[in-house]
């Protein structure tokens, strides 16, 4: 049997189709003409401007100012940072000219042979070689640090299997870029922009996370170390949602960027890097959402409630916006964005399937029976729960229940996250148990040799050393090799 144009596929029958549903139906994004790339729709980009808006607060609350950079890299910046060209060479898009001609056979355009780039220009995959080649100018004596900027941006990281929000060739995102005095100051900034992510992950998106270090393996191309926030989807897949970079002087190295300190001393200055991208919406729809559509915690929700009115002709509808035109100021005016929808092209049913669709957090339903009672028919998104609540007052009540809903989607994250950590200790049961997913802690020997041997027979990867107190040492589930503490393995998006 067909399915309706709009029905979601079950979760449990094709996760990947369930959330490629998701993406198209509530009007997310789409695939481009451009093989690999992503048109995000009006709706999806109203979620990513909240991200901005929440994300840009927090990095000028913590000092940091927002600068572009040039979208084009010359060739040869790439080239004097070792690890770094070689981390995102196989990455790289490449212009090699500047312009275009008629074809003088008539096949339309071609490119001219003779306006070949004398460098070619990278276009950006991330911005660190670009940046650091200006901070040059920029710092001259410790009177210019800390220097602390942030870029929003697209970037191109050439990707052959590509799927929406999560991988993508081009996508957006945000990378900030410091540059200090001492180590300990950089080495403060890059886990202070992590503990900003993970506030930011968990009381806006309400994405439960965990922060740690990624391995040798896993780390950005140039950094010293590389902090992370994992997260786990409903699949029981781990999501990178954020990372952190302490990239010492590598760069400032490379670049030659120096500073005069107190005593007339010259020296390279520390450094970081830090970024989010849409692939956060990633994580929001896979985090949070159901077989019905989106599920959009009211932190991160575009429009908080609408109010969809039943009505047989003008003057019943009439008479319920006169009624209903009161609360949508208040509700305004304590910043609760509400929507009066009295589109008389589509059914109330409809509109109530499609407001589920696109995870709008609280729903109102009002009829003339209703204006009679005194009643107005509220559902909640979270849990679909619906309840007919006296009209006066109904403002205040849904002040206090977004809040609610706010911290019963992050629990109820929390509680499945929780219960798909599991303790293995011997390979055997690794194997097992991984089939299973979600996030597996095991002790590990530290080498990339067992690392690799893992990931080569199971998929699965070392998403990161979590940051304990109390470390508990013990051996290795493939080695027996001693291990200083358990490492988390997980299959990876």
């Amino acid at each position: 049997m067909a399915r309706e144009k709009n029905a979601l596929t079950p979760r449990d029958e094709n996760y990947s189709q369930w959330y490629l549903d998701i993406v198209n139906n509530a009007g997310l994004a789409e695939n481009s003409a451009v093989r690999g790339c992503m048109v995000i729709k009006p709706y999806g980009y109203a979620i990513w401007e909240k991200m901005q808006r929440e994300l840009d607060n927090r990095f000028k609350e913590t000092g940091h100012e927002n600068a572009y950079f040039p979208l084009f890299i010359p060739k040869s910046y790439l080239s004097r940072e070792a690890d770094h060209v070689e981390g995102f060479a196989k990455e790289c898009a490449i212009v090699t000219h500047y312009r275009l001609k008629n074809d003088p056979e008539g096949g339309g355009v071609i490119v001219d042979p003779d306006a070949k780039l004398e460098e070619e220009l990278i276009v950006r995959p991330t911005s660190e070689t670009i940046i650091w080649a200006t901070y040059k100018n920029w710092i001259q004596s410790w009177r210019d640090l800390p220097l602390l900027c942030n870029q929003w941006a697209n970037v191109v990281r050439w990707e052959m299997r590509t799927r929406l929000f999560l991988r993508t060739a081009e996508f957006l995102w945000q990378e900030g870029h410091t540059a200090h005095a001492t180590e300990k100051e950089a080495w403060e900034e890059a886990r202070r922009m992590l503990d900003v992510y993970a506030d930011f992950a968990e009381n806006v998106l309400a994405v439960p996370v965990i922060k740690g270090v990624k391995t040798e393996t896993e780390r950005f191309a140039g950094a010293i170390e590389t902090f992370c926030i994992e997260a786990m989807m409903q699949d029981g897949k781990a999501l990178q949602a954020g990372t952190s970079h302490f990239l010492g002087q590598n760069f400032a190295k490379a670049f030659d960027v120096t500073f005069l300190d107190k005593d007339g001393e010259r020296k390279y200055v520390w450094a970081t890097s830090w970024g989010v991208s849409t692939r956060l919406m990633g994580a929001l729809i896979m985090t949070h959402s159901d077989d019905h559509g989106l599920v959009l915690p009211p932190a991160i929700a575009p429009l908080h409630v609408v109010i969809v009115p039943i009505y047989k002709n003008d003057e019943q509808l009439s008479t319920i916006r006169e009624k209903i035109e009161p609360l949508l100021k208040e509700l305004r005016a304590n910043g609760i964005t509400a929507k009066f929808d009295d589109n008389d092209s589509k059914k109330p049913g409809w509109k109530f399937a499609e407001y589920e669709l696109r995870g709008v957090p609280i729903r109102l339903a009002l009829g003339m029976r209703d204006l009679e009672a005194g009643t107005v028919e509220l559902m909640r998104r979270d849990t679909l729960e619906k309840e007919s609540l006296p009209f006066e007052g109904i403002a205040q009540h849904i002040e206090s229940l977004l809040p609610e809903m706010q911290k019963n989607i992050y629990e109820k994250a929390k509680s499945y996250r929780d219960k798909n950590i599991r303790e293995v200790t011997s390979y055997e049961e690794f194997k097992v148990e991984i089939e299973k997913g979600g996030f597996l802690l095991a002790h590990w020997d530290g080498t990339p040799e067992t690392e690799a041997l893992v990931k080569d027979e199971t998929k699965a990867t070392i998403r990161c050393i979590p940051f304990v107190e109390n470390p508990v040492p013990g051996k290795c589930m493939v080695t027996g090799k001693p291990s200083k503490q358990q490492v988390i393995f997980a299959r990876s998006y």
